[in-house]
C-alpha cells in the first residue's frame, strides 16, 4: 500500500496527479505546513528535508520511504511502467523536462510567490529578478510547446504531470502577477487546457481533501 504525505502545494499534486493517472490504490496523510506538522520527528524519518511530498510504499521486500517529488514521479513511473519511457531518447527528454522543473520553473515561481505574496518586507530589487526569471522559463516552455505537444515529445509523460500543477499557479495564485506574461504564451495557454481536461488531473488537483 502506498501513502502521500502531502499539502496543497503544486509539489504535493504532481505526485496525486501520477497516482490518480495509474489508478493504483494508495492513502492519504495530510501534512499541515501551516502548523508546522513537516517539522514532527514522525515525518522526518520519511522526509528528513522536512518537505513535502514524501511517499511511503509497503512492498513485499519492506517498506520504503521516498522525498523529492522528481524521485517520487520517476520511482511511481518506472514501478508501474507508465509516463516514462524505459530507455532511448524519449527517456532522456522526459527526465530533461522533468530536472528542469523541478531545478528550474518550481524553484522561481516559489521565489515569486514569496516575496510578492507573503514577504512583509517587499524588495523591488528580488521581485523583479525573480519575475524576469520566471517569464523566461515559461517561455521557454512556451517555445517547447509550439514545437511539440508535450514537454518530452508527443506523448504526455511525467513532465508535463510535474509542470502542471505550477504553471496552474501561475495562472491563479500569481496571476496578478503573471497573468499579462501567460497571455502572450499561447502554446503554454493550449497546453494548460488540454492536460487540465484529463479526469485523473482533475481528481489529482484536489488531494488532499480537508
Amino acid at each position: 500500500m502506498i501513502t502521500l504525505y502531502t499539502w496543497l502545494t503544486p509539489n504535493g499534486r504532481k505526485v496525486s496527479i501520477l497516482l490518480e493517472e495509474l489508478g493504483v490504490p494508495y492513502s492519504v496523510h495530510p501534512v499541515n505546513l501551516s502548523k508546522s506538522e513537516q517539522f514532527s520527528p514522525a515525518f522526518l524519518m520519511i522526509s528528513p528535508n522536512n518537505k513535502i511530498p514524501a511517499l511511503v510504499d509497503e512492498t513485499e521486500d519492506g517498506s520504503l520511504s521516498i522525498f523529492e517529488s522528481g524521485a517520487i514521479l520517476t520511482y511511481l513511473a518506472e514501478k508501474y511502467g507508465r509516463f516514462l519511457p524505459v530507455s532511448g531518447a524519449a527517456r532522456y527528454k522526459t527526465l530533461e523536462w522533468l530536472y528542469w522543473q523541478v531545478g528550474g520553473l518550481g524553484p522561481m515561481l516559489g521565489q515569486v510567490g514569496f516575496f510578492e505574496k507573503f514577504s512583509k518586507t517587499k524588495s523591488p530589487i528580488a521581485s523583479a529578478r525573480f519575475i524576469a526569471e520566471a517569464d523566461r522559463l515559461l517561455t521557454v516552455m512556451d517555445k517547447r510547446l509550439a514545437e511539440f505537444p508535450f514537454l518530452a515529445g508527443e506523448e504526455y509523460s511525467i513532465a508535463d504531470i510535474s509542470a502542471y500543477p505550477w504553471v496552474v499557479t501561475a495562472t491563479t495564485f500569481l496571476g496578478d502577477v503573471l497573468g499579462d506574461r501567460m497571455s502572450s504564451k499561447p502554446a503554454l495557454k493550449r497546453w494548460l487546457s488540454i492536460i487540465g481536461e484529463r479526469p485523473a488531473v482533475q481528481r489529482g488537483m484536489a488531494v488532499p481533501a480537508i
